[in-house]
């Protein structure tokens, strides 16, 4: 027997290729003393926020200060020695570094004190924040021009007396060069980088607030980020597809707040055809009902409202019309009830839902033919194939939805934390419900991990097939669907809505999981279900916004569960009486943080008003969390077993060393 045939041709097979990478013992051996150092360093700090609703400025804010992390750790570093107004002007800095610096300049009468003092105090924190990394991590973080100085500046030890006057010299030079402002907001975005490692946005990205492109292009730059899909992503992620029922919804829900700007001038889509039809049918309609809502310090002309108003009904009335469509086409989705087109009784002015007729408050449906109530007019036809076109050739929002395919899951394990947008499809006695989905019986993780194989196959199917089609229509279904784990209602009443006054009409009955979710072992059995522990394992949970007012706590199941839509859309905000959760979780352990309304950028820069934020909860670990106890610390431990595989077949002679040195 050879040695050779020791191992198993296919472990030869990788360790040799392995050996192209670390192609003697010293290489091997040096890689393994590297990870198993890299094992001790603290856990790094993942950051989770939910439901951004395109509130750019708020979501911005709350990336740059980290939901605070950055200002205690001025707090801890320079407390002692720092005033509080001191502090805070260090935190807007760090925060907005551009735009301090030129309120700085106009006001400071010594700027090269200034810089002086500063770029000392930021070296400091970077070297605090930086001590939970390896070298070589902080070393990539570094910007490109500034590597090399910073890099010394990082690793200056103030005990050695012999490069003391080197380090300042560095420091002086910066400044008699004017190279300081420039070294200053490197060091500020670097702070930020190295406050946070892991950004979690756990879905709704889109719709409600007017910035969703902005929000998408911070996104696409952030150095670590991960999405679990929410409906209003998977609505989007629809329409880029070429689903003209979620085409509608997209344009119906900006239409709604008044974020045409969105289709418009961020993703270029030419309404024109939409708003000529609108006017054209609707030009006598007030569409009262379909007014755009809109906050109190936003302003719209009358005119621009009525407008947006027409545009807003006639895009409803061919939502649904494409919507029944689809329910048609799958009888197996059970949402026949759905379809009231077909139910109204235009002369009586009423309309049946499951039954029960209501008065309606509008009658005035020119393009709903009683015969035929779900078919296009020859009119909304083509209005549908431009903006459809518009839609898939937008390079800009296709660019925006593969980023959300490569970067998002409907949901995550990371960490020990189940992390998905809205609900588990449950029954009331607590068990997880089965669901049929195309052809087969899931449920719990199963179940998620089909749908997101569909998802992915609606967009990225690109022949035109009915297979394509289906998968489309399933992401529609996620929208609205009774067994959607990210809508997670019986029904969706945007039709009662709009033309039903009577309440009773618009209630929306939840799936049992949010009132299940309140139980500790309910919980712990859908950890169980996505493989995790029960015991040290939490789920982080958005979607549905927490009733801060009512009384409601965010913290669920004995701190099991955590809910961290607080409302970041000002649309909730008067509901839930805050303006969002979002969560920490660092080598300590867990924190979850409330935030009040964020007011502007501006008076955050001028009048260094950060988001007053509160800590709502702590779940410390009594041992400090090291990246050995994290999803990358198990990585990094099979990458030993195989760097030590390797090593093995070099000293036996199985693998030949080769680049000597």
């Amino acid at each position: 027997m050879t040695a050779e045939n020791t191992i198993p041709k296919e472990d030869l097979r990788y360790l040799k290729l392995l050996a192209k990478r670390y192609p003697n013992i010293n290489a091997a051996s040096t890689e393994i003393i590297n990870l198993e150092a890299i094992l001790n360093l603290p856990k790094g700090t993942e950051h989770f926020l939910s439901d951004i609703h395109g509130e750019y400025e708020s979501f911005n804010h709350v990336l740059r200060n980290a939901s605070g992390v950055i200002k205690n750790q001025i707090r801890a570093t320079f407390g002692t020695e720092m005033r509080e107004g001191e502090m805070r002007s260090l935190a807007t800095l760090i925060y907005y570094p551009e735009q301090k610096l030129e309120q700085v300049a106009r006001e400071e009468a010594d700027m090269a004190d200034w810089f002086r003092i500063t770029l000392n105090r930021l070296v400091t924190l970077c070297k605090v924040l930086g001590s939970k990394y390896s070298r070589s991590k902080v070393r990539k973080a570094l910007p490109p021009d500034y590597a090399y100085i910073l890099e010394e500046l990082l690793h200056e030890n103030k005990d050695d007396s012999n490069k003391q006057r080197y380090f300042q010299e560095i420091i002086d030079t910066i400044i008699r060069l004017y190279q300081a402002d420039r070294f200053v907001v490197a060091m500020a975005h670097l702070i930020q980088r190295l406050a946070v490692d892991q950004l979690h946005v756990i879905g709704d990205i889109y719709d409600r607030g007017p910035k969703a492109a902005k929000i998408m292009d911070l996104l696409m730059h952030y150095h670590s980020v991960d999405i679990q899909w929410g409906n209003h992503d998977l609505s989007w992620m629809g329409a880029a597809a070429g689903c003209q029922a979620l085409i509608c919804n997209v344009l119906r829900i900006q239409a709604r707040y008044a974020n045409l700007d969105t289709i418009e001038e961020d993703y270029g889509i030419n309404l024109i055809p939409l708003a000529t039809f609108a006017m054209e049918v609707y030009g006598d309609d007030p569409c009262e009902h379909f007014m755009p809502k809109i906050a109190p310090e936003d302003i719209l002309s009358d005119k621009d409202a009525r407008l947006i108003a027409k545009m807003h009904k006639a895009i409803a009335i061919m939502q649904f019309k494409e919507e029944a469509k689809i329910i048609l086409r799958h009888p197996e989705f059970h949402m026949e009830k759905r379809l009231l087109l077909g139910q109204m009784d235009l002369e009586k002015g009423t309309v049946t839902v499951e039954g029960k007729e209501y008065a309606l408050n509008d009658t005035n449906f020119p393009t709903v033919d009683p015969q035929n109530p779900y078919e296009l007019t020859q009119e909304e036809e083509e209005v549908m194939n431009k903006i459809k076109s518009s839609f898939l050739n937008s390079r800009r929002l296709q660019q925006h939805i593969r980023f959300l395919y490569t970067k998002g899951t409907l949901y995550k394990c990371f960490n020990s934390n189940l992390l998905f947008h809205g609900c588990i499809p449950m029954n009331e006695d607590g068990t997880l419900k089965t669901v049929s989905f195309r052809g087969e019986r899931l449920s719990g993780r199963e179940y998620f991990d089909a749908v997101d194989r569909a998802v992915r196959e609606g967009y990225f199917n690109r022949a035109h097939s009915e297979g394509k089609r289906a998968c489309m229509d399933l992401i529609w279904y996620m929208w609205c669907g009774e067994d959607s784990p990210v809508f997670g209602k019986k029904k969706m009443t945007t039709f009662e809505r709009y033309f039903i006054d009577d309440p009773e009409s618009h209630v929306e009955e939840k799936n049992p999981f949010y009132v299940l979710r309140n139980q500790e072992e309910v919980c712990k059995e859908i950890l169980r279900d996505f493989g995790l522990d029960p015991e040290h394992s939490h789920i982080i949970n958005g979607h549905v916004p927490v009733k801060v007012k009512k009384g409601e706590s965010p913290i669920k199941a004995n701190g099991r569960l955590f809910v961290i839509d607080g409302g970041f859309a000002k649309a909730y905000q008067k509901e839930t009486g805050i303006a969002g959760y979002t969560l920490i979780y660092n080598s300590h352990g867990l924190v979850l943080v409330s935030h009040e309304p964020f007011e502007s950028t501006e008076k955050a820069i001028a009048e260094e008003k950060d988001i007053l934020s509160s800590t709502v909860a702590l779940q410390y670990s009594q041992e400090r969390i090291r990246v050995m106890n994290t999803d990358i610390g198990k990585q990094l431990r099979e990458n030993i077993s195989d760097l030590e595989a390797l090593l093995v077949a070099y000293r036996q002679g199985i693998i030949q060393e080769s680049e000597l040195k």
